[in-house]
């Protein structure tokens, strides 16, 4: 199953079209994407009952982040060895997990504002939003409390990211628009196997990473497990799982986001985020 933020409006994509979740189950769940997820159990039950006729056309550009506004929203660095490497940094032991700010949520297809002065980068993630609240979980129970799964774009403004007395990962990757998630949530049992799916992003065309998500050092299972041991993960929060190589930053010469730019971003069996830029 796919569903989708329309306009603001909870729909699930069917292979005629949108198919609108609050008029077709009378009311009885809401029109608001993000409220969905606290009572994805229910949901799903009846979704998969149900026989969805009637679907209109849509215009992509309509579509929102099928996670407009969770509550937390993790991100991990350094989860492929190769990417690790061309950042300078070692492999690590544990994911390292930082936070982008809910206000830097975009949907599929947009125009990105670049920071001025700085370098700005591309790293096409896995997202995975939440369904069912998790603590302290196992791996095996993993993928229980998963909802589904998007295509992630966890830009990032590097000068402010590396330099200062500290790093600023959060605050560098949360300019307006540079946390793009879409076109819309995939359930997990859409997949032959979600913890291997290929994902890249091209760049004006040109093909920058490319991957599979079996190249994960800390799979979906590892990240729900590992941060659910601390905290809560609830209802419709996301995580970007992290980035492969390829990425700006870890190029001779290096390489960063103009105006014009255009950045494609892709995950089989997802779908695809296109973004345009220019200057701030």
């Amino acid at each position: 199953m796919r569903i989708a933020n329309l306009s603001g409006r909870l729909v699930i994509v069917t292979d005629g079209g949108a198919v609108d979740v609050e008029k077709t189950s009378d009311g009885r769940f809401p029109a608001d994407p993000q409220a969905i997820y606290s009572q994805w159990a229910d949901f799903r039950g009846w979704a998969d009952r149900a026989e969805f006729t009637g679907a209109d056309g849509f215009d992509p550009a309509d579509l929102g982040s099928p996670a407009p506004n969770p509550r937390q929203l993790f991100a991990i660095g350094l989860n492929y060895r190769a990417h690790a490497v061309e950042a300078g940094f070692a492999v690590p032991e544990d994911p390292p997990v930082f936070t982008k700010y809910v206000s830097s949520i975009t949907g599929p297809i947009t125009e990105v504002a670049l920071p001025k002065g700085g370098h700005t980068d591309w790293e096409v993630e896995l997202v995975v939003v939440v369904g069912a609240e998790a603590y302290r979980v196992s791996e095996a129970d993993a993928w229980s409390h998963v909802a589904g799964l998007a295509v992630g774009q966890d830009i990032s403004e590097r000068i402010g990211q590396m330099e200062g007395p500290a790093p600023q990962f959060s605050l560098a990757k949360s300019y307006p628009g540079f946390s793009v998630i879409g076109p819309w949530l995939v359930t997990p049992d859409e997949f032959d196997n979600p913890d291997d799916l290929e994902l890249g992003c091209a760049v004006n065309g040109e093909q920058v990473q490319h991957a599979r998500t079996n190249d994960l050092i800390f799979p979906v299972p590892a990240l729900v497990a590992r941060i659910s041991a601390v905290l809560p993960l609830l209802p419709g929060d996301v995580i970007f799982t992290g980035t492969p190589p390829g990425v700006g930053l870890g190029r001779t010469p290096q390489r960063w986001l103009a105006p014009g730019d255009e950045l494609v971003s892709t995950i089989e069996g997802i779908g695809e985020l296109r973004q345009r830029f220019v200057a701030g």
